[in-house]
């Protein structure tokens, strides 16, 4: 006995609706690469420097092909980025979009995003065939777009956040940390964090620890930069970085990212005091896939999928939290490591604040 399947009735408009937007999204895919090219040359801080511009005056103030200023500007024009007016056939960055586009100090900033995206997207045959096969990708494996683009994503909210607001929501540190305390930034990356609190509390000692070996070279340079001197870096994984006795732990965007982040948690017991504070900063998730279906979930899925879950199964153990692991499954890694309390302290659109204690 067979059965006749009926014909599914196609809703012309739905479909159109849907190719349009598709059409849309091509359209964002390559914008990434233009917010990336424009960051590059300075196109973005030109225009909010001198208002108003033609190509010509914004290839020559940049010193570069007008053509590529002519296309650069009409993209950014049809994306919304930058206003033109058919009259003048001038262009303008709105006053609102240069700050997300030209202040690295903002919150709001936004050409790192794009930089890691890029960066990001760029290595997606690495991560087909990954796919096929169940392998991982490191970190250590992407090119300078994703690390450095990590670091200029995420240091304008630890700028904006980190010091003010992030840690005196942590029961009693800030008072450690102005007398004088020992911390560990575990998974440091390029040292944005740990530069910030080292800055923000002269008188604590603090210890980056990072097992990408070019991060660890350029978070030294960072702090030799900023003329720090409270502040180390070492080569080490999360399950092996050094020392006993912090008073805080911290680590920043990297938990999930972890092949082993129960195996962390237990290196973060052993290594933190009994009074001691564990800050876990994750991306902001909820726990089921249907409070993550919003804007910011779709971009930290795509990351997931992309560069940290292949991160994770690129390493020892390979438990793939993924980026949108939510507290729940974070709360389980600190319960197994014998942390008994547990409460998010802070929120922004981007990131959870998690305080885990013993």
């Amino acid at each position: 006995m067979s059965l006749t399947v009926p014909p599914t009735q196609i809703d012309t408009d739905k479909l159109m609706n849907f190719v349009f937007r598709a059409v849309d999204e091509v359209g964002a895919t390559l914008n990434a690469a233009l917010v990336v090219m424009g960051d590059k040359l300075g196109y973005y801080r030109d225009l909010a420097d001198h208002g108003p511009s033609t190509p010509a005056q914004l290839a020559e103030r940049t010193q570069t092909a007008e053509p590529y200023a002519r296309e650069w500007l009409n993209a950014q024009a049809a994306g919304g980025y930058v206003t033109y007016d058919p009259a003048t056939r001038r262009y303008t960055l709105p006053a609102e979009h240069a700050v997300a586009m030209t202040d690295p100090d903002s919150a709001a900033f936004l050409p790192g995003f794009f930089q890691i995206a890029l960066g990001t997207v760029h290595d997606t045959q690495h991560i087909v065939d990954a796919a096929r096969s169940g392998a991982g990708y490191g970190w250590h494996q992407h090119g300078a777009d994703v690390h450095l683009g990590c670091e200029r994503f995420f240091r304008p909210s630890y700028h904006a956040n980190l010091v003010d607001s992030w840690i005196p929501a942590l029961d009693g540190v800030k008072e450690k940390l102005d007398a004088g305390a020992l911390v560990a930034d575990v998974g440091c990356g390029h040292g944005a964090s740990t530069i910030l609190l080292a800055q923000a509390f002269p008188n604590s000692t603090f210890v980056g620890s990072d097992y990408h070996a070019e991060s660890i070279e350029t978070a030294r340079s960072r702090a030799a930069e900023a003329g720090v001197e409270n502040v180390r870096f070492e080569v080490a994984s999360a399950q092996e970085f050094g020392g006993r006795g912090y008073d805080l732990v911290a680590m920043f965007d990297s938990l999930h990212d972890m092949g082993d982040p129960v195996g962390a948690a237990r290196r973060v017991r052993d290594a933190i005091a009994d009074d001691g504070t564990w800050m876990i900063v994750e991306p902001m998730a909820g726990d089921h896939v249907e409070d993550n279906l919003n804007p910011v979930g779709r971009a930290y899925y795509g990351f997931s999928t992309l560069l940290c879950t292949p991160s994770s199964l690129s390493q020892d153990v390979g438990l793939a939290l993924g980026t949108q692991a939510g507290p729940a499954r974070i709360r389980d890694v600190t319960s197994a490591a014998g942390f008994t309390r547990f409460r998010t302290v802070a929120e922004t659109p981007f990131n959870r604040v998690i305080e885990a204690r013993p």
